[in-house]
């Protein structure tokens, strides 16, 4: 098993050199929070996920939570490890300061976030979902219902969760049978959901469970879903959990992976009902749990970075120790001096390295869709926002069935052995591509809401942004190759784009055909874009004198790698695009 170590110059340079984490801070008029203080707080979070989170990953995954008479019980140790999150002070980093939040930027709360969940990720499900429940009832909840929860979530008091799925309604949404009956100043739910992620456990002194639930005269399908505040015990009069509510877990599931990570069954109003809060207004709660969904959604392909990333460590750290192969003299050599274990490792290395990036300028965007007050930039910001959303939650988690599947191939026949722990990576991330909307949903975002019905603007947007940086990749001789790689791909974007819009119009299933290749492709354009601005900073650094030397020429080796290895996926990508829908839909239901 390998120790999980925060890799802070990664993590760093990404901030300060691609983010601008300062000048962000200025937008924003944070005084006294700069990137001198963000690598305080990445450090002292690294220790908490080195010495805490990570030795309990391993024991999370053979120790699961168990149902019993009182509910759910977490794995042991977690509740210790949750005491220890809270009392830092973690659960508030990007929290409104009105509730007890620090109200730090949401890029360094993204930064960490990427510490918690490649060390544990299934502990981490946990805050990351409260932090996404904050958001909706900070949206849309009442001044009320802001006053009773928010500070005791926000303090790590209390956890949040998203119920969503049932046992016939998935991704379906309008299929939702879930009731709520209003009765007095609350609502009475009663109904089952199904997949929540760390609906019971015994780590804090109450669950604020946020259910999508159907008034009785509510219009059919998603435009008659309303969101509910329903905790798991009803507040007395001084805002303090009292008597238990009408909602319990009723089983837990037996999952592939996150083991740790209680999935559970839960049933709302098996009794007298389900005691709830309304959030927003009435037949309006789609609206109120996409901010949260859309929290969740960057929050999973933060995931995907992250659990890539522990991969990668216990990859690298077993291709430097296991000795396969003799010299003339005798001696004996690691596998690292294999040119094959290399490229695996050079993949997996680079492919983080573009995951990191985007998954930082996204979120970065999200504080300057914040902090920006002119409406017009504002506007820009948000759009960028909704744009990069799909792209960060599906390529970065497709990339990383990738990653982690190179991962146990580095370690051979040891990979599938479970000790070594290549293989929990292995099986955690499979859920990634999944929750929170699958990499089909994504790929339809991208391309149905994000592309067609704006006709494609906000890609042609981010497309010129990309050309600039092919201009100044072509103003230094040594990166001409990566220009023309970069230059190739982009062309390659804009004639997926214009194909998009010429031929959708025309064929109700192109959409549905070509959305994945549509999203991977843009997901490699967008690396292809950061990791050339990576090696942009990093030669600056250079030829300045300034930051590690060793550090920043390996950047421009694994900006080199990205354009020669991945970056060409981009073309094939494109082939798939324009093939169209002909061959996926010829077949009849019986032919399959």
């Amino acid at each position: 098993m390998s120790e999980y170590k925060h890799p802070y110059r990664d993590a760093e340079f990404v901030l300060n050199q691609l983010v601008d984490f300062d000048g962000l801070c200025v937008e924003g008029g944070l005084e006294g929070v700069n990137a001198e203080l963000a690598s305080v707080i990445l450090t002292e979070a690294g220790k908490l996920g080195t010495d805490v989170l990570g030795p309990l990953n391993v024991v999370g995954d053979s120790e699961h939570p168990v149902l019993a008479d009182n509910g759910v019980n977490e794995t042991k140790g977690f509740a210790e490890a949750y005491a220890q999150y809270a009392e830092g002070g973690w659960s508030s980093l990007t929290a409104e300061e009105q509730f007890g939040g620090q109200q730090l930027p949401n890029v360094l709360g993204t930064a960490v976030n990427e510490i918690w969940q490649s060390s544990n990720m299934a502990f981490a499900l946990c805050p990351l979902l409260t932090q996404g429940a904050i958001e909706s009832i900070a949206h849309h909840g009442s001044d009320l219902l802001k006053q009773q929860y928010l500070p005791h979530m926000v303090s790590g008091a209390w956890t949040g969760t998203m119920n969503l799925t049932e046992p016939d309604a998935g991704s379906d949404l309008a299929a939702v049978k879930t009731k709520a009956v209003p009765n007095g100043d609350h609502y009475l739910i009663s109904g089952q959901k199904i997949f929540i992620t760390w609906g019971d456990h015994q780590m804090t002194d109450n669950v604020v469970h946020l259910v999508l639930a159907r008034l009785p005269d509510a219009p059919a399908g998603v435009r008659g879903i309303s969101l509910f505040v329903v905790p798991k015990f009803v507040l007395d009069t001084e805002g303090n959990p009292a008597a238990r509510n009408d909602v319990k877990c009723v089983s837990l599931e037996h999952k592939l992976g996150i083991h740790g990570s209680p999935t559970c069954v839960m049933s709302f109003g098996d009794n007298e009902g389900a005691v709830g809060y309304l959030v927003g207004e009435e037949n309006n709660g789609l609206a109120c749990m996409f901010t949260m969904m859309n929290h969740a959604r960057q929050g999973v392909g933060l995931q995907g970075l992250a659990i890539s990333e522990r991969s990668y460590q216990q990859a690298l750290e077993y291709a430097k120790e296991r000795l396969q192969g003799t010299k003339k003299d005798g001696s004996r050599f690691t596998i690292l001096k294999f040119p094959d274990v290399r490229r695996m490792l050079m993949q997996m290395k680079t492919s983080i390295e573009a995951m990191r990036g985007l998954a930082f300028v996204a979120a970065a965007e999200i504080d300057r869709a914040v902090y920006t007050q002119e409406p017009a930039a504002k506007q820009k910001h948000n759009d960028r926002v909704e744009l990069l959303t799909p792209i960060v939650k599906g390529w970065l988690t497709e990339l990383a069935q990738e990653v982690t599947y190179l991962g146990t191939q580095v370690n051979g026949g040891m990979g599938f052995i479970e000790e070594t722990g290549s293989a929990q990576h292995y099986r955690d991330a499979r859920i990634l591509t999944i929750y929170e909307g699958t990499t089909g949903i994504q790929a339809l975002d991208l391309v149905g809401r994000k592309t067609l019905l704006n006709q494609g603007e906000h890609l042609s947007e981010l497309l010129a942004e990309i050309a600039q940086t092919v201009e100044q990749l072509k103003e230094k001789p040594q990166f001409m190759a990566q220009a023309d790689a970069l230059q190739a791909a982009l062309d390659d974007g804009y004639e997926a784009r214009e194909w998009l819009l010429d031929n959708a119009p025309e064929d109700a299933a192109v959409a549905g055909s070509v959305s994945v290749q549509f999203m991977m492709m843009f997901g490699y354009i967008c690396g292809g874009w950061v990791m050339s601005q990576s090696a942009l900073k990093a030669q600056l650094q250079l030829d300045e004198g300034l930051g590690d030397s060793e550090f920043l020429n390996a950047k421009l080796v694994t900006a080199q790698f990205f354009s020669e290895h991945l970056l060409p996926r981009v073309k094939s990508s494109l082939a798939v695009i324009k093939a169209g829908s002909d061959s996926v839909m010829a077949l009849s239901e019986d032919q399959f």
